[in-house]
């Protein structure tokens, strides 16, 4: 039964290819660079980085528990509805491994336009109000979905096909603290006295490599699911 083939290494394989996307990247690096010019580098950068990155884990891990039952009650319809997702997964990693070449050319798995032009708004509304950082994490954490989601819908795939068991839970909770693992060292290396500036020149060099690795990664998802569907 493909549930039971999800294992720790599949587990943190598919976290990783998920936490290297640069959506994610970009919005807490801008995030960061707002808030070291308004507070200054100390103790409340960190602070409301880290209630930001813990708005996105919660949001995040709720959207998994939530969409779980959906894809369930899909496979008690058909195994072909496990299929069709490997299929989209698939579709996810081409369109990823087409910006490598063609960046920014045809359609992308990106933040939509006008959801990144209110996450720029709602950044500026940050305030001392730790609540402010907290929304502004479950508002990214929904709408950059589209850029990041693709591996999460496969994982919640094979979870789902085993049942919510408190083992595929934790392993749930697992892959959601991977996830955020980089963003909690990106946080980091600001604290410590790193520049947001040099940070995104990184993400921008770097950003069609990663979205080549996430794609070749995310066919392989794919591919690996519909081998073990039957």
């Amino acid at each position: 039964m493909l549930g039971s083939t999800l294992t720790i290494p599949i587990l943190v394989g598919a976290a990783v290819i998920d936490s290297i996307n640069p959506c994610a990247f970009g919005v807490l690096i801008f995030l960061l660079a707002y808030l070291t010019k308004k507070f200054g580098r100390g103790k409340k950068v960190l602070i409301h980085g880290l209630v930001y990155i813990l708005a996105v884990f919660i949001t995040y891990l709720a959207a998994g528990l939530l969409l779980l039952p959906i894809i369930r009650n899909l496979g008690n319809f058909s195994t072909w509805s496990y299929l069709v997702i490997a299929v989209l997964i698939i579709i996810a990693g081409l369109l990823e491994i087409k910006d490598f070449f063609w960046y920014g050319r045809g359609p992308s798995l990106a933040i939509f336009p006008a959801a990144a032009r209110r996450i720029e708004v709602y950044v500026k509304r940050v305030s001392d109000r730790l609540i402010t950082s907290f929304f502004l994490g479950v508002f990214v954490a929904l709408v950059e979905l589209p850029c990041t989601g693709a591996v999460y819908l496969g994982v919640l795939a094979l979870i789902s096909l085993a049942g919510l068991t408190i083992n595929n839970l934790l392993l749930l909770i697992i892959y959601n603290l991977l996830f955020i693992l980089p963003l909690v060292i990106i946080l980091l290396i600001v604290y410590k006295g790193g520049e947001t500036g040099r940070l995104e020149k990184w993400r921008q060099k770097h950003r069609e490599a990663m979205r080549l690795f996430t794609g070749l990664l995310l066919v392989a998802l794919g591919l690996w699911m519909i081998w073990f569907t039957f």
